[in-house]
């Protein structure tokens, strides 16, 4: 359903909007923080809600549909940073401007998306089999001015969720329903450029637009510039019964990433807070995707088909330990310390397909539905680590070089069964067959052979004589996951929602031996809440509050010696929520806190790494001001987000420090011209984004010691910038301008 005119010339922060009507032309539903599901998952209009009225949970009290709407106001750097309206979700990311995210959900360090499922249109977007840790999601080929909503579904309660699904999904849905062109440039702190083009043509849907963006900065601190190129398109066609999608994406980044600093060479001065020990830290990142699919709805029917196939490139140096690990073995030739400075690559092809029918039918006046879905998925990736010499490209030795081929089809049934007007039953069973093949090139390594050359890598003997450099290793297992959800209500805008399922995430398969069944972390998760959604007037009120639940069998936790997430123990999460979002047409407040225990099961020790306690406001405010210009009105608007962090349990008993930072900025539209101030941690505190506790030896000191100590990336300063945007269209040329009465 396309957006009105009228709502199309609210006004638009300029900062994160610069498609201006565009994030926050949104039907008055949206007011509510509720947004219908994305294209990845279509679900009939009476589905989306328990029984009656709209915002009611469709898999669990953690379940949120969210329409960026007029929060689009409060600074945003990526479309990562919509995350942070998730109830329960804190972000970070000292490592790089390409970097992905760090997230925290649930009790869950997932890292780079070990533990979260992302998909953008349906196209999923965990990396499996990926050198800098399994599930690797990257959302920053996404323009952010083009995410209309995100559905957040926290917890495995879905039989549709996949592989990656512990703590949750996240779903992006992409659109600009703003029609007309749209340019925008942003410049600012340390020499930071951003010029942005939106194109949405009119007569077309808001499912078909265009955008490119190219930015570059300086960074704050050393060694944190990059340079960035973003294409997003997508055309939308209808036809009776008929809705079709192609999308295509490309993108390629360089970035340089200062890593991390010992926080006892910092308090001493012999580096700065925003320095960094090693100048050829960095990555490059390219990927180029397209996808196709093809919806047919009925009244009686849903039918959903698509396909999609993507290139990736990935190369990142990192160094966490310094010049440590590099021991003299009997098969080198005499060295001096040569660094840790880790090299990943990884070269990727990525194709796959799914299909769902869901089918409708009446039983006693209410109606009832099931579907029927497959997915397949399969993920060619070439790829290595070796070691740097420090401060140069030069490797000497060879962690791993793998060529990995990974399987994934599955298999589900999901059911609505509505057997009374106030209770709902929503489930099914999920199956996931894990295929792998791993061709090892460098098999034998770290061994001394009787009468093989010193240095050599990846040899052709072991100590029972010659063979092959090269061993293969397959592998493969069936997770069967069933998952489902009980709602009561809703009365008076109240439900009550249980829910309760089986997850699974993939194994790495630098991990597997041959033949080893079952490549996967099984997931047990629990989930009882209540949500409360109702309009008083032109207020929509949505609030939930929730406890959970969530054992992994096998867990994967970061070790620093590999700059990577490594096997652990079992583990158990625990917590509570409570979350809020009021709108009217002029004013959007959401908050949230979340509590998280994350325990280890063998001794019961905290999980490093996760903070217990996480706090978010947003709030943002749209109006015309008491005056006009040449006959047309100035629109104002304003956004605040603040987030706070406790301190997080580090290894070795220790504390990190907590985290409190506000960002802000302001905007005012005339016409066809658009004018924002941002300034994000106005309050310019110094703060640790990434906190560790570990042994290093960056050479900082005459005598380097072997005692854990803590290290930290350091999170951005101040930042200011100005944007100035211009639009054109018809659109753009009814904004502001009187109306004629009705007559």
């Amino acid at each position: 359903m396309e957006a009105s005119p009228r709502t199309l010339n609210r006004p638009v922060a300029p900062r994160f909007c610069a498609c201006v009507g565009a994030c926050v032309a949104l039907r008055a539903a949206s007011a509510s923080g509720q947004s219908p599901p994305p294209p990845a998952e279509p679900v009939e209009p009476e589905a989306s809600a328990v029984i009656r009225g709209h915002g009611a949970p469709p898999r669990g009290a953690g379940d949120v549909n969210i329409t960026v709407g007029q929060l689009a106001a409060v600074p945003r750097s990526s479309a990562g940073d919509l995350l942070r309206l998730a109830p329960g979700m804190f972000l970070s990311n000292g490592l790089g401007e390409g970097h992905a995210d760090q997230v925290f959900l649930r009790g869950f360090d997932a890292r780079s998306g070990q533990d979260l499922e992302f998909t953008v249109n349906g196209v999923p977007i965990n990396e499996p089999a990926h050198p800098h840790g399994q599930g690797y999601a990257d959302t920053h080929f996404l323009i952010p001015e083009l995410v209309e909503s995100l559905h957040v579904l926290e917890g495995p309660f879905d039989p549709r969720q996949g592989d990656f699904a512990v703590a949750g999904s996240a779903q992006y849905t992409l659109r600009l329903p703003a029609r007309g062109a749209h340019i925008q440039y942003r410049v600012g702190s340390f020499n930071t450029h951003r010029v942005l083009a939106l194109w949405g043509p009119d007569g077309e849907s808001a499912g078909t637009f265009g955008g490119v963006e190219l930015a570059t900065s300086d960074g704050y601190g050393q060694n944190r510039s990059y340079e960035r190129a973003t294409a997003n398109a997508q055309y939308e066609g209808r036809s009776g019964s008929l809705t079709w999608r192609v999308l295509a994406m490309s993108y390629g980044i360089r970035y340089r990433s200062a890593g991390v600093v010992r926080e006892d060479d910092f308090q001493a001065g012999r580096i700065g807070f925003y320095d960094t020990y090693d100048p050829t830290q960095g990555s490059e990142v390219s990927r180029h995707l397209v996808s196709a699919e093809v919806d047919s709805t009925r009244a009686s029917s849903v039918l959903r088909a698509q396909a999609w196939a993507s290139l990736r490139s990935f190369r990142l140096r990192e160094n966490f330990t310094g010049s440590l690990l590099d021991v003299q073995q009997p098969f080198q030739s005499p060295h001096a310390q040569r660094g840790d400075l880790i090299d990943q690559a990884a070269s990727t092809v990525d194709v796959g397909m799914r299909a769902s029918a869901r089918l409708r039918t009446t039983w006693q006046a209410r109606t009832q539905s099931v579907e029927f879905g497959a997915y397949a998925r399969h993920n060619a990736v070439d790829s290595t680590q070796q070691r740097l010499r420090a401060t140069t490209d030069i490797p000497y030795l060879t962690d791993y070089s793998l060529d990995n081929s990974v399987s994934n089809l599955a298999l589900y049934l999901d059911a609505e069964l509505r057997p009374l007007s106030w209770v709902v039953l929503r489930g099914g069973l999920r199956a996931d067959l894990f295929q792998y093949d791993v061709l090892d090139r460098c098999a034998v390594r770290g061994i001394t052979v009787r009468g093989a050359p010193l240095d050599q890598e990846c040899l052709s003997a072991d100590r029972s004589g010659y063979r092959s450099p090269t061993q293969r290793r397959t592998s493969g297992g069936v997770a069967w996951q069933p998952r489902g959800a009980l709602f009561l209500g809703p009365w008076k805008g109240v439900t009550v929602a249980l829910s309760a399922g089986l997850g699974a995430r993939s194994a790495d398969p630098v991990y597997l031996g041959n033949d080893q069944q079952l490549p996967f972390s099984p997931i047990t998760a629990l989930e009882g809440g209540v949500v409360f959604d109702r309009r008083f007037g032109s207020l929509a009120l949505n609030a939930r509050a929730l406890y959970y639940r969530t054992h992994v069998g096998q867990d994967l936790i970061f070790n620093e010696t590999e700059g990577r997430n490594t096997l652990a123990s079992g583990t158990t999460r625990q917590g509570a929520l409570l979350a809020a979002r009021a709108t009217n047409p002029w004013l959007d407040l959401a908050a949230h806190v979340t509590y998280a225990r994350a325990t280890f099961d063998d001794d019961g020790n905290l999980v490093p790494y996760v903070p217990g306690w996480v706090a978010r406001f947003d709030g943002a405010v749209h109006r015309a001001l008491p005056w006009r210009i040449r006959g047309r009105a100035v629109t104002a608007s304003a956004g605040v987000g603040v987030t706070w962090v406790a301190p997080r349990p580090l290894p070795y008993s220790e504390r990190g420090e907590a985290i409190f930072t506000v960002d802000a900025q302001v905007g005012a539209r005339w016409a066809y011209f658009e004018l924002g101030l941002i300034a994000q941690n106005v309050l310019d505190a110094q703060y640790a984004w990434g906190q560790y506790n570990f042994t290093s030896d960056f050479r900082s000191r005459e005598y380097p010691t072997l005692v854990p100590a803590r290290h930290f990336t350091a999170g951005p300063p101040r930042q200011m910038f100005v944007v100035f945007t211009l639009h054109f269209g018809a659109a753009a040329a009814r904004h502001g301008a009187p109306t004629e009465p009705a007559r």
